[in-house]
């Protein structure tokens, strides 16, 4: 397979020049986006509107510049995300979209509809094949974002607690994933029920196809037989009071596989774009509710066609960078006794892993980790 091109520009401007939106909207013209047939086509954008109480997500004025391009281009955009298996402020689309507005990001300053991809509860998904994948079959994806003609991810580049780092394929393959689906990748086991939380409503039940949950008329509490359970995460999404819950135990580099395999479910058989930001490298995932200082500088924007290239090109820039004073890498290195491992997500989150991730995605065809960097001014 031959390089791909990864586009970059940083995040200079002169005095009374133009902004950095215009400044990421020239960048990805001269990536390629318009070579993308988007003339009455549906185009999802994928990005992470952030926990509520996190202000490191990325502003919603980038959301909107790449709008404002799309419709140039005859698409109708729509941002999306798809809700998350843990209690937060986004496991259903009502408080997903509250938080989306807190956020900064509606119709008024995005310039598009929010739509949330797998539905009310997290249970509208599609499963959908994974061709050469080795531990998904079938991927439950969020139905909004498989009925576009046309897919591009906007990712915030930033450490993550697991997976060493969030770019592109974790922003798409756990992102995209509907409740089912993240389960299916961060879980090995199966639900439990937290009876204090079970109202005994039963809604759980409709929504299991094996046998697998029963009411008990004396406690007038759902139980689980976990013998009969496959472990498919459908009560997850079908529960409105966080009495359902799975342990988030699967292997990190379990996790890094599904992922990638998720990914390519996702992108296989429609155009497809990327675009990756490095600013406010927060060393913990957008879905806590909280974010700590970056632990690197801001680098830079950069985009392509291949999410996995991006990835690469994004990794390989960070590891460039040098450690900004006080944040929590900076303050490992400088324990005694600290192993330094040469790899500030993993110096950042020694309990990270983020390779097995970039090389499953490699095997299975998802792109190639080998990229020319081509910089825009």
């Amino acid at each position: 397979m031959e390089k791909a091109k990864v586009y970059f520009t940083d995040f200079r401007t002169k005095a009374f020049g133009d902004g950095l939106p215009t400044k990421l909207q020239k960048m990805i013209k001269k990536a390629g986006i318009g070579s993308i047939d988007m003339d009455g086509r549906f185009v999802a954008i994928k990005l992470h509107f952030g926990e509520l109480g996190n202000i490191s997500y990325l502003r919603p004025n980038y959301s909107r510049a790449i709008v404002d391009l799309v419709k140039k281009l005859g698409g109708k955009p729509f941002l999306t995300d798809c809700n998350t298996m843990y209690p937060g402020s986004r496991k259903n689309a009502l408080e997903h979209m509250e938080c989306a507005w807190q956020n900064g990001f509606t119709p008024l300053t995005v310039g598009c509809p929010i739509i949330i991809g797998d539905g009310l509860k997290g249970t509208d998904d599609i499963e959908v094949p994974v061709v050469g994948g080795e531990y998904v079959e079938k991927a439950k994806i969020g139905r909004a974002v498989m009925d576009a003609d046309v897919f591009i991810s906007l990712t915030h580049f930033k450490g993550h607690e697991m997976t060493g780092f969030g770019g592109a394929i974790k922003n798409i393959g756990m992102g995209c994933g509907s409740r089912a689906g993240k389960t299916e990748q961060h879980s090995n086991g199966k639900p439990n029920i937290d009876e204090a939380k079970c109202v005994g409503c039963k809604a759980c039940l409709k929504e299991c196809a094996n046998d697998a949950l029963s009411f008990n008329p004396e406690t007038k509490k759902t139980i689980i037989n976990h013998d009969n359970c496959v472990g498919c995460g459908r009560c997850l999404g079908a529960c409105n009071f966080d009495a359902i819950a799975f342990a988030f135990d699967a292997a990190v580099g379990m996790l890094n596989r599904k992922m990638a395999e998720y990914t390519k479910a996702v992108v296989d058989g429609r155009p497809h774009f990327h675009i990756s930001l490095i600013v406010d490298v927060s060393p913990n995932c957008d879905c806590h509710g909280e974010n700590d200082v970056p632990i690197l500088p801001n680098i830079g924007m950069f985009a392509s066609f291949d999410p996995l290239a991006l990835d690469q090109a994004c990794v390989d820039a960070c590891m460039k960078a040098k450690p900004l004073p006080g944040s929590q890498l900076a303050e490992n290195l400088a324990k005694p006794g600290f192993v330094d491992h040469h790899d500030h997500f993993a110096n950042s989150r020694p309990e990270s892993e983020w390779r097995t991730c970039l090389e499953h995605a490699e095997k299975i065809g998802l792109g190639t980790r080998e990229y020319e960097l081509i910089k825009v001014k």
